[in-house]
This record gives C-alpha cells, structure tokens and sequence, in this order.
C-alpha cells in the first residue's frame, strides 16, 4: 500500500471542469481516494480552489464560512435561466442605455447583509433535492431568499455591455445572483460572462497551480514543493511547537498543557517545522485537549 499524501494544494480551476472533476484528476494522478475541497466553483468560474488531501481533510471544518474574492464581466441586455452565459436567454434583448456612474450608483446596493434569492440553477436543495437537477427536469423551482454578506462589490470599467468588476464576499453568497439583480435594476436584464476566483481564506492566485504542474511535481517527486506550508494554514490560530512529551499524550488523545497560549481558545500544534498534527481547544486555564489529531 502507497503512504497517503497529506496536504493543501491550492488548483487554479480551468473553465469547463466542475470542482468535483478537479478532485477525480487529483485522486487519480495522487492514487488516494482522501481528497476533498473547500467551496464549489461553478463549471465556468476559473480560479482558486484549495484542494485537502490525506488527514487534512479533516481541517475542512475550520473553512466552512471562508470569505471569498473574485473579478468577472457582467453582461448586460439580456437575463439567461442559469444567470450565467452557459444558460439560455431569459428575457427579449434590450440595449444598455445606463452609464458607469449609473451602474455603480444602482450597485451600491449590493453591499453589505442582504437577502439575496440563489439561481434556480444552483446546488440549493429543495426538500433534500439539488434545485439545479429540478431546473434540468423543467420542475418549478421555489427557492426562499437567504441572507448573504457582501463586503465588496465594485463595477470597475464598462464596455459596450460588459461592466468588469471585483467583489469580496463570505461563505454562501452566489456572484451569479448579483449579476442578475443589477440586469433588473438596470431594466435589461444581465448574467454573468465570466468569472475568476482569485481568493480563498488566506489562499490566492500565487499559492495557485494547474493540474498539469501538480501532475508533473508527483511525477518528479517534487510535491512537497507545491503543497501549501502549514505553518501559512489557518493564520488568525496560534501556532505551537510540541515537545516529545506532548506529541505522545496529543496522539493518545490525553490533554497537555500549553502555558504560553493560555489566552487563546484554538491552536494549532506543529512537531517540528513541517508537521501539523493537532488543532487543540482550551479546556481550562493553560490545559488543551485535542479537537482534531492529524499525526
């Protein structure tokens, strides 16, 4: 049996592929089925998508409400079902008549906690259903509005009819609902053209790889190289380095004592520069205990 790889690998996600597709090429081109990744990419988007493989699936949990940055074109003049250019025209084409300045008085709107309805094409489930496999079928698609956070949103330049722009976002606010509520403001409809993630939590386009570097760096031996450090995981949680002493009673599961961390309630515990193997709570004054073991 091959050792298991255990890591973060940060892919810069082609368009056409979905996130699932990017974890079946690396758990092939890796050999282990222990891949997972952290925020759905749409098949179109292009970008960051951080990859956990071995026991770092396990830190997952810790990115669940990750916030997210992108950059991407709207085009307006017509709505698509899918709210993005893969779908199929909504609404009769209608010119831009609106100015930037226009624009980016109607997108100030878009700022802040909002409720914000998904696309009917969306991983949302209705009653334990996909709603995008009900829109596939021509089902009804009745989806209750949510509450988002948008901390950024900037309409940077517009062409013609495509307005480029950059947004910061958090965990669950869908770029595709933005594009198409904006084309309703503006009175002619609008999707998504394109869209491009360059960030992650603390991961961004320079921590970034193609599937072709990650297979040529297995290949050669050399995938330690590309594998994000892990002293750079999770960097608003305090890091420790653990004595022999404390390696042993973290991997029997016994708690250990961390004095000089005593005011944090997480941390994340290293033995020796390279190896991540615990992300420890407080229990009681300088008293851990072990939430995840990775070693």
């Amino acid at each position: 049996m091959t050792q298991s790889t255990n890591g973060v690998l940060i892919i810069d996600k082609p368009a056409g592929l979905t996130s699932h597709d990017v974890v079946h090429r690396v758990r092939r081109i890796v050999g282990q089925r222990s891949v997972g990744h952290l925020g759905t990419l749409d098949p179109m988007a292009t970008g960051v998508l951080p990859l956990v493989l071995g026991n770092m699936t396990r830190i997952a949990q810790f990115y669940l409400k990750s916030e997210k940055s992108y950059e991407g074109v709207i085009r307006f003049g017509f709505a698509t079902d899918t709210y993005d250019a893969e779908g199929e025209a909504a609404s009769t084409p209608q010119e831009l008549t609106l100015s930037l300045g226009r624009l980016r008085q109607m997108s100030a709107k878009f700022h802040g906690i909002i409720e914000q309805m998904p696309p009917p094409f969306s991983a949302k489930k209705i009653q334990g259903v996909p709603a995008y496999k009900l829109a596939r079928k021509k089902k009804d698609v009745v989806l209750q509005p949510v509450q988002v956070e948008i901390k950024e949103f900037e309409l940077l330049t517009l062409d013609d009819s495509q307005a480029s722009f950059r947004a910061l976002v958090a965990s669950g606010t869908y770029v595709r609902s933005i594009a198409h509520d904006l084309g309703q403001l503006a009175g002619c409809g609008a999707h998504l053209q394109s869209l491009r993630r360059t960030s992650v939590a603390e991961f961004t386009l320079e921590d970034a790889h193609t599937l072709e570097d990650f297979d040529g760096a297995v290949k050669s031996g050399e995938l330690e190289s590309i594998l994000v450090h892990p002293r750079k995981l999770l960097p608003n949680m305090p890091g420790v380095t653990a004595t022999d002493e404390n390696l042993t009673r973290i991997r029997h599961g016994q708690a250990v004592n961390l004095p000089e961390l005593s005011r944090a309630r997480e941390v994340k515990v290293f033995y020796g520069q390279r190896e991540l193997i615990a992300i420890a709570t407080r229990v009681a004054g300088t008293l851990f205990h072990s939430k995840i073991v990775l070693a």
